[in-house]
């Protein structure tokens, strides 16, 4: 049995989400498991996120457990992605995931049959 950690998520992003998710074309299990994180998220005040939670423009510093390789990426929407660099989509398998986790949070994420394992290692806000 795959136990998830609990998530936070600003209204904020909460918001931002639910648009971008609302106006989608087209058929997507990464949409699908993003309503399901949004529905079982504690949303709370923008003001009242702890630095150490993921949101929409973190810096976030995670780990592949299956590969044990370390990345470092800024939590972006779709059309942001272009301008920043180091860029991860919140419609990516590895960005749906990390939203809402805190520092230390592992998770299992299901990706094409198997489950993508992520740690969160460190956010700064950008």
């Amino acid at each position: 049995m795959n136990t998830l950690p609990p998530i936070t998520v600003s209204t904020t992003d909460r918001d931002r989400l639910f648009a971008l998710l609302d106006n989608f074309k087209g058929e997507s299990d990464q949409i699908d498991y993003l309503y399901d994180e949004l529905a079982r998220a504690h949303i709370v005040e923008a003001d009242a996120m702890t630095d150490d939670v993921v949101t929409l423009g973190s810096r976030l510093r995670f780990r592949n457990e299956a590969t044990g390789k370390e990345h470092e990426r800024v939590l972006t929407l779709p059309h942001e992605a272009q301008s920043v660099s180091d860029a991860i989509s919140i419609l990516t398998p590895a960005g749906a995931a990390l939203l809402g986790l805190k520092v230390g949070d592992n998770i299992q994420w299901p990706l094409q049959g198997h489950f993508l394992r992520l740690r969160l290692l460190a956010v700064s806000r950008t």
